[in-house]
């Protein structure tokens, strides 16, 4: 079975990667590395024994994309993860934003339908919901205004494939909508590697805790929440890459319910930002320097999953914790020092 990964040197989907070829999945990789480089083929190679086939292409070169799809007729799915990310650079840079994330998305499904095996995983997210009106958050949950253009994009995305999916009965999609993948691949081969200022908490934490950033700030403390500050369902990275393995063998065996479906992916519990500090400072040993500031713009209060379809349809759950996932992210950070 051969396999796509666009945006298969980024953070979750080297990862990814990494659980398709444990799993016997042959995979070609295509990246742009705008926010990765090659080094991370290096590091999944070391953890497999096996390197991928790589290719440098950025898909909003549209005859490029037609003609990587000319030389891979044999494909049986795509992963599609290729997309900016950070809801801050959204708000301020939303034309980019759009044709990075929703214009190479309607290039991939162009040339993926006219393959025999239409098998596609989008990498969707939890922003689609919004400030939900309830929690958990289930798939039903309404599917609220977008809070960022970052956000719009996911749900632009969502609703091209379902209306692809309504006139090609071929095309087998499901949408997995992350919430908040944190850590690193226990080994510290692969990690998240944020070029430039960090947009995530994590990243940020174990950045200042290594002294490449003078202090962390917790913007707001004063949210409905118990103890002020913003929750969120903070999810391991290889937990999230092996719900795309099940995901994707779920399409080839042809037991969907139906041609397009979404899952949450979560671990069905809410953490605070202070929370996710004080498990950083357990499991590191290490005093974290940081502030209280003032609320930012586009965070909602709270969001965590309810992943009971996903346990249930998919037979996945989420099985590391927070403080394994803050362990793995410090191992990381810590060895990105030393090389």
């Amino acid at each position: 079975m051969k396999v796509l990964v666009t945006g298969g040197l980024g953070y979750i989907g080297s990862h990814t990667v990494v659980e398709l070829q444990l799993a016997g999945y042959d995979v070609v990789i295509i990246d742009n590395l705008s926010n990765s480089t090659t080094k991370v083929l290096e590091g999944i190679t070391k953890i497999t024994g096996v390197t991928p086939e790589f290719q440098e292409l950025d898909l909003r070169c549209k005859d490029k994309v037609q003609y990587f799809f000319e030389q891979h007729q044999g494909l049986d799915g795509v992963v599609h993860f290729a997309a900016s990310k950070a809801v801050g650079e959204s708000v301020e840079n939303p034309l980019f934003y759009y044709e990075n994330n929703v214009a190479t998305l309607i290039y991939v499904l162009q040339e993926l339908q006219k393959l025999k095996q239409q098998n596609f995983i989008f990498s969707s997210s939890c922003t689609v919901y919004g400030e939900a009106d309830k929690h958990p958050i289930d798939e039903n949950s309404a599917i609220k205004p977008a809070q960022s253009p970052y956000g719009n994009t996911k749900q632009i995305g969502e609703e091209i494939l379902k209306d692809s999916c309504k006139i090609n009965s071929n095309l087998k999609t499901i949408a997995l909508r992350y919430f908040n993948p944190i850590g690193a691949h226990d080994s510290s081969n692969i990690g998240e590697l944020p070029i430039g200022i960090p947009q995530n908490l994590v990243p940020y934490i174990t950045q200042t805790a290594i002294g490449q950033r003078e202090q962390l700030s917790v913007f707001g403390d004063d949210y409905p929440t118990e103890d002020g500050t913003c929750v969120r369902d903070y999810i391991h990275v290889v937990d999230v890459a092996k719900a795309h393995v099940v995901a994707l063998e779920r399409l080839i065996n042809n037991e969907q319910d139906s041609n397009f479906d979404v899952f949450n992916i979560g671990t069905g519990k809410g953490s605070s930002v202070l929370e996710v500090i004080y498990s950083f400072e357990r499991v590191s040993g290490q005093k974290l320097n940081y502030k209280i500031a003032h609320r930012r713009k586009g965070d909602v209060v709270a969001a965590f999953a309810d992943t009971s379809k996903a346990n249930s349809k998919l037979g996945w759950k989420a099985k590391y914790t927070l403080d394994d996932a803050m362990s793995d992210a410090w191992k990381w950070e810590q060895k990105l020092r030393t090389k």
